[in-house]
């Protein structure tokens, strides 16, 4: 009698440090693309949607864009499995006055050594935590950026974006990052919402955004 078999599929990706990475990079990824849409940086014809994380995302579908965040986030992605990232900053910026006036900021934590993938039966039960929890504490982040445009002011003038990553000082930098001010909002103007937080085994991401308060009339 002929017998089925089937190759077992992972379950916990997010146990190793190779697997946490590619989500944590993931993350990023869509929640920049995310931020640039919702915050009308890009024209929204400049995008389309795609499934990920449960929820119908966001991708650019300008070359130049598309190819500027590629090649951002590979990077990222490459210090994120050496462990040297430990926070990205998305700054929105007035064109004209070069004032910042939104700062995404995502602190990223390593709060375990990884494990091999087939340890996930000797970890205590408090701490098994399965890939769908994880996508669905991303899919919660996400949600918050989309839902951003009902408390954040609208911005007036026109504005670019700049992705900020810091990381540990004796890292391989690229030319194509370079050294840059934290690009703060001006000190006493600033207004901070905290959003949620995601963790793998091996890394937490806690995200929150500031944002210039709109002067009194």
């Amino acid at each position: 009698m002929a017998q089925a078999v089937a190759q077992q599929a992972p379950t916990r990706t997010h146990l190793s440090l190779k697997g946490s990475t590619t989500l944590v990079h993931e993350f990023f990824n869509y929640s920049v693309q995310s931020i640039l849409y919702q915050r009308s940086i890009y024209p929204s014809e400049d995008f389309r949607t795609v499934k990920k994380f449960g929820l119908q995302m966001l991708t650019t579908t300008d070359d130049e864009l598309a190819d500027y965040l590629d090649r951002a986030m590979q990077q990222l992605k490459t210090w994120l499995e050496q462990g040297k990232v430990r926070r990205l900053v998305v700054a929105i910026v007035e064109k004209e006055s070069q004032e910042t006036v939104e700062r995404w900021q995502f602190d990223v934590e390593v709060i375990n050594t990884e494990l091999p993938e087939d340890a996930a039966g000797a970890l205590p039960r408090s701490a098994q935590k399965t890939d769908a929890q994880v996508k669905a504490e991303i899919a919660a982040i996400i949600k918050q950026i989309t839902a951003s445009c009902t408390f954040l002011p609208m911005l007036e003038e026109p504005c670019a974006f700049q992705i900020l990553a810091y990381t540990d000082r004796d890292i391989e930098v690229p030319v194509e990052w370079e050294d840059s001010n934290a690009r703060l909002i001006a000190e006493g103007q600033a207004e901070q919402v905290k959003l949620r937080s995601f963790s793998t085994h091996v890394h937490r991401v806690d995200a929150m955004v500031a944002y210039r308060r709109e002067e009194d009339v």
